[in-house]
This record gives structure tokens, C-alpha cells and sequence, in this order.
């Protein structure tokens, strides 16, 4: 498939093939570990825990630089490692965690193609046996912030017609129906609606429902063609806590190669709950 970054995906078949070893690390990326990575994973893969690993619960942000080397460090990872991510949700966590290592400068890092969903489908083996990860010492890189968007440089985008905003959560919750995803009705913000001027893509629209697989290069551009994003414009996606919004960024940086696109991860819990700030309904 003419993917822009054909190298940032693997296929099941090929995880099959090419065990972990030193140099390539196998990691499952789970919202729900219990229903997932301890009932059954693929041979070798450590676990990166969605809530408990990448997001810091005291500063409402992704884990810092120290945090973060201390993740890699416990994975087994180095800066020189292949990292080959899958998990949970059609992969929408692991392409949460594969931000926060873009964001630390991480270079070698890959997506399983249909993740846990269609390692299943096509019945293939599970373990439930943990691997004995070696420590490793990692060094991050300086957090790269052209990469991610803020609330202030959401508040200056405002109106500006070479920026296209990207709503990637559920038609409800950008109408205002609903202010939280129905798996999370306790996850709300103070208010429901959307950021002015944004359009509304649900994440889940780049992906094949059947087997979790990304759709191909034709259709994505028609998705987000149809609603005015176009590899000229500069790109903020945003959903509720910022993992969604991952997912839309992935598919437009690697899958369609658009150069500006950033993650805001603050999303509607900051935005819909910040005292003067503009929605629409």
C-alpha cells in the first residue's frame, strides 16, 4: 500500500515471523490490561499500561523526560531499538504511547497493522508468560513541540483560514449531545460541544472495522479531503484527553505524509472547561 511512511507499519504475518530479540522490542499498549495483556499476549511483548505509564496524574500531561527514559529503560528499550507497538482498541492507545515517543525524539517506532483485533481473527498464538526485560539506560531527546499543540496556540487559531481544526471524537460528543464518550460517562467536561470552526472526523473512520487494519491511501484522503483538510493546511486534532487525537494525527503525518500536523492534547476536558472560552454546539 502507498502509504507516505510505508516503514511506521508491520503486518501481523511479519510479527509472526520476527521475534523480539535485543534489538527489536516488542511492546503491547493496553486502556485494559486485565481483559488484554494478562489473558494472552504475543510471545516476547512487555506491556506499557496506557493510564498507569505515559500519563502523569498529578500534572494532568504525559509522562516527563526522567518518566519517560525510566519507561524505556523498564522495557528494555535503547535509542537505537526497533519498537514495534500493538494493543487495545484498534490500536488507538499504542498510537497514543507512539506520539509520546515521537515527542521524545524516538526514531525506530512501528505499528502491528490491525493490532490485538486481528491477531485474534487470524487465531494466532498467545502466552501469558511475562518476558525478563533487561534494564537498559535511555537517554531522551529534548521534548519536540512542533508535534504538539497547546491551549494558547488552539485560543490564535482561532478563525484563521490555513489552519483546519480536526474533532476526531463521537458525533454526540461534537454536537454536545453527550459530554463524554458512553464507556467513560464518568470522564466528563463541564460543558458539551466543540472548538469553533472544527470539523468533525471520528477517529474510527480511518479504520477497517472488520479487522482493525488502516483504510487504504485513496480512501483516507477522501475522508479528510471531503471535509476540507488538505496536506496544505496547517492541522490541529483534538478529543477529549488527547489519545483519539492521536490516532487522526498518526494516519495524516505517517499514513498521508501531511507535514503540520499537531496533537492537542489538552482537548475538550481543557477546553470545554476553561472559563471564557468559545464553543459551538
Amino acid at each position: 500500500m502507498d502509504y507516505a511512511h510505508p516503514e511506521v507499519l508491520v503486518e501481523t504475518d511479519w510479527v509472526a515471523k520476527n521475534p523480539p530479540n535485543e534489538k527489536r522490542i516488542l511492546v503491547e499498549v493496553d486502556y485494559d490490561p486485565e481483559n488484554g495483556y494478562r489473558k494472552g499476549h504475543i510471545k516476547g511483548a512487555s506491556l506499557i499500561w496506557w493510564k498507569r505509564d505515559v500519563n502523569d496524574p498529578v500534572t494532568r500531561d504525559i509522562v516527563n523526560k526522567e518518566q519517560f527514559e525510566k519507561l524505556m529503560s523498564k522495557n528494555g528499550i535503547t535509542p537505537d531499538s526497533e519498537v514495534i507497538l500493538y494493543g487495545d482498541f484498534n490500536n488507538w492507545f499504542a498510537a497514543f504511547v507512539f506520539w509520546v515517543f515521537k515527542y521524545y525524539g524516538h526514531k525506530n517506532i512501528k505499528i502491528m497493522n490491525g493490532g490485538r483485533k486481528k491477531w485474534e481473527l487470524e487465531k494466532r498464538e498467545y502466552t501469558t508468560e511475562e518476558p525478563k526485560v533487561p534494564q537498559t539506560q535511555y537517554l531522551a531527546q529534548k521534548p519536540d513541540e512542533k508535534i504538539r499543540a497547546y491551549l494558547d496556540n488552539v485560543r490564535g487559531s482561532l478563525g484563521k483560514p490555513s489552519i483546519v481544526m480536526i474533532d476526531v471524537r463521537s458525533p454526540k460528543e461534537f454536537t454536545g449531545e453527550i459530554t463524554a464518550p458512553p464507556e467513560y460517562p464518568m470522564e466528563h467536561a463541564q460543558r458539551g460541544g466543540h472548538i469553533p470552526g472544527a470539523k468533525n472526523i471520528p477517529w474510527a473512520t480511518a479504520v477497517n472495522d472488520e479487522n482493525g487494519t488502516f483504510k487504504t491511501v485513496e480512501d483516507l484522503k477522501k475522508i479528510y479531503s471531503e471535509k476540507g483538510v488538505s496536506p496544505d493546511k496547517n492541522i490541529i486534532c483534538y478529543c477529549r484527553i488527547g489519545e483519539r487525537s492521536s490516532h487522526t494525527w498518526f494516519v495524516l503525518k505517517y499514513l498521508l505524509g501531511y507535514q503540520n500536523v499537531v496533537n492537542y492534547d489538552g482537548s475538550w476536558t481543557e477546553w470545554g472547561n476553561m472559563i471564557k472560552n468559545p464553543i459551538e454546539k
